[in-house]
């Protein structure tokens, strides 16, 4: 999989570096120059080529909206995995409390209906396959 970020790395390298040459060829244009013009274009040309050859094989891929947001801002896009994983690790410990805090008030509320139905919630227990209540 990484061989395919690779050579799509390389490919988009090449791209970068003739748009900046064809920058440096514009921006100083003299008639005699128009050979290594045509030359950068058609360069420019094989490479959105080549990059297309690469899509094809990075189909499957997606990048979430939020990523793109992130470039757009000027933000390091890995700092959109660092921020979900700490959200992640953020929910995960409220949602453990929850099932913690519900624990503790499963086995309250059996104590205090064991004190008050006692016959019922032997059954209870029975029925769940429980042993004696917890002390």
């Amino acid at each position: 999989m990484a061989e395919k970020f690779d050579h799509l790395e390389e490919h988009l390298e090449k791209f970068v570096e003739n748009i900046r040459q064809l920058g440096i060829i514009v921006s100083d244009f003299q008639p005699s120059s128009q050979a290594g013009l045509s030359q950068k274009l058609n360069f420019i040309v094989t490479g959105l080529q080549d990059i297309d050859k690469c899509r094809q094989q990075l189909h499957d891929i997606t990048v979430p909206l939020e990523v793109f947001e992130y470039i757009d801002q000027g933000r390091n896009p890995q700092l959109y995995t660092k921020e979900c994983l700490e959200r992640a690790l953020a929910k995960n410990e409220q949602v453990k409390g929850k099932i913690d805090t519900m624990k503790k008030f499963k086995s309250l509320l059996i104590q205090e209906l064991s004190k008050v139905f006692p016959e019922d919630m032997a059954e209870y227990r029975s029925i769940r396959g429980e042993g004696h209540p917890p002390s």
